[in-house]
């Protein structure tokens, strides 16, 4: 029989861990899965008051009950990785089915045919191989990166294992040929069984929160990072990226291409059609610009209308001809907003970071070659010269 000292402080802790992640659920509601993993501690406290009071329900009562919420605890910590992984659920059916059979099997093995042993199989089959698939599922992005989705998986998956593996642990105290186990060994198994449930209850509800944590984090550095409106990295960002690159460049010994973009009359536009027009606008060159980019390709919102790109391991001609592409792009395609077809124009800068040269400068140069191309008329590139008073390349401008 299990100690219902050690039963007891299962269910306190599983409720104490259910009632901080509802807490945090309830002020972090946009955390997905979290509400689900709320669920699958809920029920896990359901399954250790099951066990509290069996002994004054019916048993088969308190089977049905325990079965159900284990394997349905261990199904929702499954769909609630899926949704914190970005994944599509599986269907419900399955599971319906699934729990059915590892319920009916409990009531069969406990009122047609008393095998206490087979119960144990039954039981563990069901959660364990959520727990696994939980596992599974969660072990993905890179260990380095996000270090806490691997140890959350490995705890996940090794309390799955011992589920998986827990029926043998009570065959070894199998000695009647009805299943029925020795008591004083059955007892300290038992134990040990509620132990690991204790420690397994407390390190995933520290996972969880340690997700919930990773993705408040992650939701951070992309409010600091990213422009709101038009979802590329924003001036800070950029220039953090655009050194990175400028340091990896110097390393090879090869030059970064920058260019600056600044949309034409966008003023006008705002003024004529609305500030919401104007946003749609920016959208819209956005959208262009990364038909035009690779993976690679950096992009970031310098203020307003005034946009940046840079291009590691491409050549001066590369970056010409990225630059005339988009410039070409955006006046063949004019932005529909309010059904009405707004027209657009860029000017582009561009330059060459240099050896020794800094993401300042560069960005200096570029928007200093931008304003030139907005001088000589808008809706053109033009091409600044690299520091020494050499061109970079022949000036490019529009047809």
């Amino acid at each position: 029989m299990h100690s219902p000292t050690l039963i007891l402080l299962a269910a306190l802790l599983t409720a104490l861990v259910t009632t901080v992640l509802y807490a945090v659920w309830s002020f972090n509601k946009n955390i997905p899965g979290l509400r689900l993993w709320v669920l699958s501690f809920l029920l896990g406290s359901v399954f250790s008051v099951s066990l509290l009071v069996r002994d004054w329900v019916p048993q088969v009562v308190a089977v049905v009950i325990s079965q159900s919420a284990v394997s349905l605890a261990a199904y929702l910590c499954l769909m609630a990785s899926r949704m914190y992984m970005g994944r599509r659920p599986f269907s419900h059916i399955y599971a319906v089915v699934g729990i059915g059979v590892v319920v009916a099997s409990s009531v069969y093995f406990t009122v047609v045919q008393p095998h206490l042993g087979m119960r144990f199989v039954f039981a563990g089959l069901g959660a364990g191989i959520c727990f696994l698939l939980t596992a599974h599922t969660l072990a993905d992005g890179g260990a380095r990166r996000v270090p806490a989705r691997y140890l959350f998986a490995m705890v996940v998956g090794l309390h799955g294992l011992f589920l998986l593996l827990r029926p043998v642990l009570f065959k070894l105290g199998t000695v009647a040929p009805g299943g029925l186990p020795d008591a004083s060994l059955a007892s300290r198994v038992s134990q040990f069984v509620v132990l690991e449930s204790i420690v397994a209850v407390v390190l995933l509800g520290f996972g969880a929160l340690i997700l919930a944590n990773e993705f408040i984090t992650s939701e951070l550095r992309h409010l600091a990072e990213v422009d709101p409106l038009t979802n590329v990295f924003n001036r800070r960002a950029f220039l953090t990226l655009l050194d990175k690159a400028i340091s990896a460049a110097q390393r090879t010994k090869t030059d970064v291409p920058v260019l600056v973009i600044d949309l034409d009359h966008f003023k006008n536009i705002n003024d004529t059609w609305g500030h919401g027009a104007g946003d749609d606008v920016l959208r819209h060159f956005v959208m262009l610009a990364h038909r035009c980019l690779r993976k690679e390709d950096g992009m970031g919102r310098l203020g307003g209308e005034e946009f940046a790109i840079f291009l590691p391991n491409a050549s001066a001609g590369g970056a010409l001809a990225v630059a005339e592409r988009l410039r070409a792009l955006v006046e063949t395609q004019p932005a529909v907003t309010g059904q009405r077809p707004i027209p657009l124009t860029v000017s582009v800068g561009v330059t060459l970071c240099a050896h020794a040269d800094s993401a300042g400068a560069a960005l200096k140069r570029a928007d200093e070659a931008m304003y030139l191309a907005k001088e000589r008329g808008r809706n053109r590139v033009e091409v600044s010269e690299q520091p020494g008073g050499a061109p970079a390349a022949p000036v490019a401008t529009a047809a």
